[in-house]
């Protein structure tokens, strides 16, 4: 009995086995034959903008003016009137020397001048008088004409034979040495006058060093540091104050051998200090160097700023912010376009349902816009702004424009 249904039950499990094979089969072939849906993202344009290109480099601000302040004559320092830190006017005086010695030196020359003045008949309220004659040339033009008339008489008595000729001889010497004594004494006016001359630059020398016992500011400003005290006795030249005018400030940068062409006289400078978080001045340009420093290739340009602020000091260093280019075209992309991941910034393009992926490094920020690098992509171009993480090169994609809000 076993013998006859055992067959049978071996036939039927061999037909369900084939029955559920045929079944995989059709599964596995209608999941070949679908195809995957493409997936669904939002772009954005990317657009043009115009922006203001510019480097910083560094410079210092220095004082408009600096002067060491010192006396042209030796002496004792009597008075000082200003101390560090002190303002100071134009013309103001700042020190004086002892002035006796140098008083007394000035009454001697005096004196000697109106001894000049008097051996040829001046006093010193005439000292810009210039005399024909003196006491000495009238005496000896008097004791001239006196031995010309002499001689005149002479020169027909002896024709006469009413004098010898020997007295002639000695009237006619007596005559020419008159004559030489006359123009001797007019000479020696001369010599005089020079004289007087020299006297008058000797007053004239003296009194300006009596003048050079004060010392007054050169022009106004403030003490930056006092290198004398009173009682001290300097010689000629000998630093006493140095004065600092600080307006207006002088910024001097070096501006770099690629950005040199952008800096000329008059144009603006805009710059920065640590030393006033969150302010930022301006100054123009003066005076440029006209050849670039070899060794560091770059080229030293001088701003002056228009108006004081006492918040700058000579001294502080600076960022200066060159502007190099006022007017260059970008391309910007909103900054849900940006996907950064493992130290990687990357754009995904979408051009016919195809991403193309570019890797960037983001550049000017603009908010809720991005620089991105030239040559990278178009103004115009469609960057995929969601489901970035899903996104590969060359993934077939569905665009949609983003939704608003």
């Amino acid at each position: 009995m076993i013998r006859y249904w055992f067959p049978a039950v071996i036939f039927a499990v061999a037909l369900l086995a084939a029955g559920c094979t045929d079944g995989k089969s059709e599964v596995r072939a209608d999941a070949a034959v679908t195809a995957p849906e493409a997936l669904t993202v939002q772009v954005a344009e990317a657009r043009p903008r115009e922006v203001e290109r510019s480097i910083f480099v560094t410079g210092s601000l220095h004082p408009d003016e600096t002067v060491t302040v010192s006396a042209e004559v030796p002496g004792r320092v009597s008075k000082l009137y200003f101390d560090f830190g002190q303002d100071v006017r134009q013309g103001q005086v700042v020190a004086e020397l002892d002035k006796q010695e140098l008083t007394i030196g000035l009454e001697r020359s005096r004196a000697a001048l109106a001894q000049a003045l008097a051996r040829i008949g001046l006093d010193p309220h005439q000292a810009g008088v210039i005399p024909e004659d003196t006491p000495a040339i009238r005496q000896a033009r008097a004791q001239f004409e006196e031995a010309r008339f002499r001689y005149e008489n002479a020169k027909r008595l002896v024709k006469t034979g009413d004098i010898s000729q020997e007295r002639f001889t000695e009237l006619e010497k007596s005559f020419s040495a008159r004559e030489a004594a006359l123009q001797a004494s007019r000479d020696e006016l001369q010599t005089q006058l020079a004289n007087v001359q020299a006297l008058r630059a000797e007053v004239r020398l003296a009194e300006k060093r009596l003048s050079d016992a004060t010392v007054r500011a050169p022009f106004g400003g403030t003490v930056s540091e006092r290198l004398v005290a009173p009682g001290q006795y300097i010689k000629e030249n000998t630093p006493i104050l140095t004065i600092v005018r600080t307006n207006p400030l002088r910024l001097r940068v070096d501006v770099p051998e690629s950005a040199a062409g952008s800096v000329r006289p008059g144009t603006t400078l805009k710059f920065t200090t640590d030393a006033v978080p969150g302010a930022e001045f301006q100054a123009v340009v003066r005076e440029m160097n006209p050849a670039l420093n070899p060794k560091s290739r770059s080229l030293t340009a001088e701003a002056r700023m228009a108006g004081a602020d006492s918040r700058l000091k000579p001294g502080m260093f600076v960022q200066v912010r060159l502007v190099t280019d006022r007017n260059e075209s970008i391309v910007t992309v909103p900054k849900q376009a940006i996907h950064n991941v493992a130290g990687l910034s990357k754009v995904f393009v979408i051009r016919d349902g195809t991403v193309t992926e570019h890797k960037i490094s983001p550049g000017i920020d603009f908010g809720d816009w991005v620089e991105i690098p030239a040559g990278t992509i178009q103004a115009g171009d469609k960057v995929a702004i969601s489901r970035l993480g899903m996104l590969t090169q060359g993934a077939k994609v569905q665009a949609e424009p983003a939704r608003k809000g």
